[in-house]
């Protein structure tokens, strides 16, 4: 990767403000989570999923030394698009301004990076493409219920955007070592957003009057998610490491999907990671889902805490189930 960049929006959100519309606390919230603050679109300013992602990949682009129309390809993460269709990569190549090049939308939610990360690494190793833009970028607080009855969701998410130039390296021992991609559909539905859909479209839901119908906000079993999350990521980093013949002693820095504290937290323990190796900013912009990663990255980047020939390895879990890691020698 040889340009990083990342956007949030300008308001911000704290647990007290949550306060003042739900039934919740900075305390309670904490607690559970980590968080302290988030950031939600302020509906006046021009921010969308598609915007975000423009701001980030800009200055991507800008650091990584390249021209605009350098980049041969891109690929967008997120669940949270401007429209149903088409998908938000083709609104960057538009906003960017770019040539007619090819844009693909990866819908794996909060690993949805991880799997944009692995695509592009398949494109440049078989030659196909030189640079190429990814992308994560996510709108939650256009969609969350910011009711008590929404709590254990809309107190967890945040907005942002990041993106990542992935460039051929000609050093076969830098760059993208090894992806490992998992998917569990059995347990779709313990976290999953029902409708609207093909199967429940907009109709049915009006039809139906139901005021109790949360079908069309995120629904998350939060224990289940988590008991799972915390064994996924511990196999998918080991996964890594020994396709690599590499020891939980080389990792220079762990970037975990910003799902929740207690997660990263725990995974660190496990691994006896001191804090200077693992990097979380979960308590200032809550879960962005498949921004979460390279919003972390970039900031790390950008603080010096990612060196030449440092081991870095990202980390994911999320609806679908699926998870997935990317090792990576800087």
């Amino acid at each position: 990767m040889i340009g990083l960049g990342h956007y949030v929006p300008e308001n911000v959100v704290t647990n007290d403000d949550l306060s003042k519309l739900i039934d919740t606390s900075d305390s309670w919230i904490q607690e559970r989570t980590g968080i302290k603050e988030r950031r939600w679109i302020d509906p006046k300013s021009d921010d969308t999923t598609s915007t975000m992602a423009v701001k980030a990949s800009k200055i991507a682009i800008k650091k990584s030394g390249l021209n605009k129309n350098d980049i041969d390809f891109i690929i967008f993460a997120t669940l949270s698009p401007d429209m149903y269709f088409p998908g938000g990569g083709v609104r960057v190549q538009d906003m960017l301004d770019l040539p007619t090049i090819g844009a693909l939308d990866v819908r794996n939610q909060c690993s949805g990076f991880v799997y944009a990360m692995s695509v592009a690494d398949q494109f440049i190793k078989t030659g196909m493409y030189k640079n190429i833009l990814v992308i994560g970028s996510e709108n939650h607080s256009g969609g969350l219920d910011k009711s008590t009855k929404g709590r254990g969701v809309t107190v967890i998410f945040g907005d942002g955007a990041g993106a990542a130039i992935v460039s051929r390296c000609e050093q076969k021992e830098k760059g993208i070592l090894s992806s490992h991609l998992h998917s569990e559909g059995k347990h779709a539905r313990e976290l999953m957003l029902d409708g609207p859909s093909t199967g429940r479209w907009v109709p049915e839901i009006i039809a139906n009057n139901d005021p109790n119908d949360q079908s069309y906000y995120p629904y998350m079993n939060g224990q289940f998610v988590f008991k799972n999350a915390v064994k996924r990521f511990i196999e998918v980093i080991n996964e890594g490491l020994e396709a690599n013949n590499l020891q939980i002693s080389d990792i220079d820095l762990l970037i975990p999907h910003q799902a929740n504290m207690r997660i990263s937290q725990f995974v660190q323990r496990k691994f006896k990671l001191s804090d200077d190796k693992v990097y979380n900013n979960i308590m200032s912009y809550g879960n962005t889902t498949a921004a979460s990663i390279i919003i972390a990255l970039s900031e790390a980047w950008e603080q010096g805490k990612v060196k030449e020939d440092d081991l870095i390895i990202l980390a994911s879990f999320g609806a679908g189930f699926t998870w997935g890691s990317v090792m990576i020698r800087w």
